[in-house]
């Protein structure tokens, strides 16, 4: 049984023109084609495509990803490694619900509740094999320190410039702005310049990220549902990634 390139790229969350792209680079060729070229994927196909999004959801570029694919040869050992990570995401996720819940009946009932209980879940150094795996122990070092430095205000400060860089985006999400428009090149210029401004953050020290790192984390926003959320979902995440990577391959 094979599916058309239309019900893959909606199952997958992304678009048919990333499907083609993958197949243009190599990475992930059709299993056939039908009248007019219609691109057809079998299960091997649709197994790979799900290797895919979990490498890039690592962070990984995609030039690095076919190479990746080929090296593992055992490809459920491959998925079982994928499949641990991912039940450690579920098993922080489940602890931060737990915890917000915790507060809101402490709030609700006028009770104390203590700081380890309110935080379970939240702590920022469990993403420092994460962020070491992808860029390196110097990375995490140098952004951890940088964020430990800036004091609780200025980590406040921070964030909510964050959150306004989210938020403009999903606006343009939802109004349906061209990815490719000037309007979304000056939100991907803005990001960039964000992105740039983080130490350990790879071209951080020119103030200017790199192409390589600005496409991975693109890739990522709509692999992720952890980052994906912050510009609306899915669809969000899809039309922030388009922007990024028109902007990187003119800009970087």
């Amino acid at each position: 049984m094979t599916r058309s390139i239309q019900d893959v790229a909606r199952l997958a969350g992304v678009s048919s023109r990333t499907l083609r792209h993958y197949d243009q680079i190599g990475l992930l060729p059709p299993s056939g084609t039908g009248p007019g070229g219609l691109r057809h994927y079998d299960d091997a196909a649709i197994r790979r495509l799900q290797r895919i999004l979990l490498l890039r959801d690592l962070g990984l570029p995609l030039t690095d990803i076919g190479r990746v694919l080929d090296e593992q040869a055992d490809e459920a050992g491959a998925l079982r490694r994928h499949l641990d990570q991912l039940r450690a995401e579920q098993d922080r996720l489940t602890r931060r619900i737990a915890s917000v819940e915790r507060t809101v009946t402490a709030i609700e009932k006028g009770e104390q509740l203590m700081a380890e209980d309110m935080l379970d879940g939240f702590d920022h150094t469990q993403y420092e094999e994460e962020v070491t795996e992808r860029w390196g122990a110097d990375a995490y070092a140098r952004s951890d320190a940088w964020w430990r430095g800036l004091g609780p205000e200025k980590q406040k400060e921070f964030q909510a410039r964050t959150k306004e860089l989210g938020d403009a985006w999903a606006d343009a999400a939802r109004r349906g702005v061209d990815p490719t428009s000037d309007e979304a090149q000056e939100l991907a210029a803005r990001h960039a310049a964000w992105l740039g401004g983080i130490p350990g953050t790879p071209g951080s020290e020119r103030g200017r990220p790199t192409k390589e790192y600005v496409v991975g984390l693109a890739e990522m926003y709509v692999a992720d549902p952890r980052f994906a959320k912050n510009y609306g979902g899915t669809e969000g995440a899809t039309f922030v990634r388009d922007a990024l990577v028109a902007y990187a391959e003119r800009e970087l």
